[in-house]
């Protein structure tokens, strides 16, 4: 139950999130919304709106949909000519595959920006009422032989960026090298007043994360320490925290990109994959630090969620817009067996993940 109600609380908000960014498009711009669902399989309760929408938990909490009025997968030119037969004028106004090309892109893209829009929120939440960390990180002490005495980093170096990306706290330095998806690390420090570029290859031991989950970890033998024996911690204004925000954002979609390019490649710890299981259990650990915790994981599942429905694969949001993609270059929709042969891939790839993240989730419980 520790593990349960947590995730259960974080997949809602997200999930929650995810559909009201498509169903505010779709009202804006006049589509019908039948349902707006929390969850999968039977209806454990719900009501509907003034609109005839009809709002319910479901009872498998792994997702959520929001259902169109006249809702079809796909449509052809011939397709349309039977819908129009088939619903009055007023009707027609509310059906989703008749809308103008821009708005149904509006209306899929709804949802992952949505999920960004709430990772922003709770980010610049954090940083404009907790404060975000700019303690310098300075290198305290060198194993020896290590990767990073063989690189020739020295103590009391100052770590400036790693692999091209600036290091504003202490807290980043681990983190970056972690993420990093290259055999050697370029580390750039500041060694009295001089900049200095340095390639490091790492370790990778097997090792624990702070919940005691079992994980590859990269080292390169180093300690940091603050350069002042203090944390730096700031509290931002607005903007800052917008940007800072956005900047947390953009780092976890090129990592997770960069990681994804790198399983194609063979090169990819598959082990690093999860799926519910892995995600309740993190919820779950991350619950008992406190609320801070707890809410920034909330919003790297939110970013994650909205990254991967961009993906053009079919079935997710990504997928479909690549059909739009493809409807302003030829000025007409695919054939309909052409994109149901497309869905047919998609929910074959999703299934193949879903199975794979789950073994996955199994094994290194």
């Amino acid at each position: 139950m520790s593990f349960i109600i947590p995730f259960i609380i974080l997949i809602t908000i997200v999930v929650f999130i995810h559909e009201y960014g498509h169903y505010y498009f779709a009202r804006r711009y006049g589509v019908g919304v039948t349902d707006f669902s929390i969850g999968f399989g039977k209806e454990i309760f719900g009501f509907n709106d003034k609109n005839g929408t009809r709002w319910k938990f479901c009872l498998i909490p792994l997702g959520g949909y929001v259902k169109f009025f006249g809702d079809r997968n796909v449509f052809s030119q011939a397709e349309q000519e039977e819908v129009l037969k088939k619903y009055n004028k007023n009707d027609q106004k509310k059906l989703f595959i008749l809308k103008p090309l821009y708005q149904r892109v509006l209306i899929v893209a709804g949802g992952p920006l949505a999920n960004f829009l709430l990772a922003i929120f709770i980010f610049s939440f954090i940083f404009m009422f907790v404060g975000k960390d700019f303690t310098p990180a300075k290198i305290d002490e060198i194993s020896l032989e290590s990767p990073a005495e063989k690189a020739g980093l020295m103590k009391n170096d100052i770590i400036t960026s790693i692999d091209g990306k600036k290091v504003e706290s202490i807290l980043e330095v681990s983190m970056f090298i972690n993420t990093s998806s290259s055999d050697t690390i370029n580390v750039t420090v500041n060694r009295d007043e001089n900049e200095i570029s340095l390639l490091v290859k790492p370790n990778i031991i097997d090792a624990t994360d702070p919940f005691g989950n079992s994980i590859k970890k990269k080292i390169i033998g180093i300690k940091i320490a603050p350069t002042t024996n203090e944390f730096n911690k700031k509290k931002l204004g607005p903007f800052n925290a917008i940007y800072y925000s956005l900047k947390e954002i953009w780092f976890v979609c090129s990592t997770t990109i960069k990681f994804v390019g790198s399983l194609f490649q063979g090169k990819g710890d598959t082990s690093q994959l999860g799926g519910p299981i892995k995600i309740a259990k993190i919820s779950g650990q991350v619950f008992e630090f406190g609320l801070l915790a707890f809410l920034s994981t909330i919003a790297y599942i939110s970013i994650s969620l909205g990254l991967i429905n961009l993906f053009p694969i079919p079935l997710l949001d990504g997928g479909h817009l690549m059909f739009y993609l493809f409807e302003k270059i030829l000025g007409r929709p695919l054939k309909q067996s052409t994109q149901e042969g497309f869905f047919r891939i998609g929910l074959f790839l999703i299934i193949s993940l879903m199975v794979f993240t789950t073994f996955n989730d199994l094994k290194y419980w």
